[in-house]
């Protein structure tokens, strides 16, 4: 069996990696918010994922069944208790769809309509820590933000434009 490799992300949830038989690197966020990310390494880069897929519970569930896996819920669940209760953090890429893409911080109003407040933007190798409201967001950044399982899911839909 593949050696799994687990990461705790305190109030996103948990990152399993591991290497395929053919040396691709492969993992899973699982995310307090209920959603589970897919991601494929870059071979170049093995800290930056080449892409990545947001499956709700139900995608998770239908993909792990096509696969013939069985459910680690209870696992993950006991995992992702130990964190902060009622505070998520989670990174957010930017989707040249979103109607934030392109507008400031403060003209997308996040923090008034979600309750969640961007903590951090991650612009190619460069991190802008507790950015004004007047920074503007573009495509392919990624918002670091905090706040409640709920609010993050729709800072979610509105930055990847969902």
């Amino acid at each position: 069996m593949t050696d799994v490799e687990e990461t705790k992300l305190p109030g996103v949830g948990v990152r399993h990696d591991f290497a395929t038989s053919s040396g691709q690197r492969v993992g899973v966020i699982v995310h307090r918010a209920g959603y589970r990310e897919l991601l494929i390494y870059d071979d170049e880069d093995p800290d930056a994922s080449r892409e990545s897929v947001r499956l709700s519970e139900a995608d998770a569930h239908t993909l792990g069944a096509l696969l013939g896996l069985a459910t680690v819920k209870e696992r993950v669940d006991q995992v992702l208790r130990q964190s902060i209760e009622g505070l998520a953090i989670d990174w957010v890429i930017i989707r040249e769809r979103s109607p934030c893409a392109g507008r400031t911080i403060g003209e997308t109003e996040l923090r008034r309509r979600t309750g969640v407040t961007v903590v951090a933007v991650i612009r190619g190798d460069v991190t802008y820590a507790s950015p004004e409201p007047e920074f503007v967001l573009r495509p392919n950044d990624t918002a670091v933000v905090i706040g409640t399982a709920d609010g993050i899911s729709e800072v979610i839909s509105l930055l990847q434009g969902t």
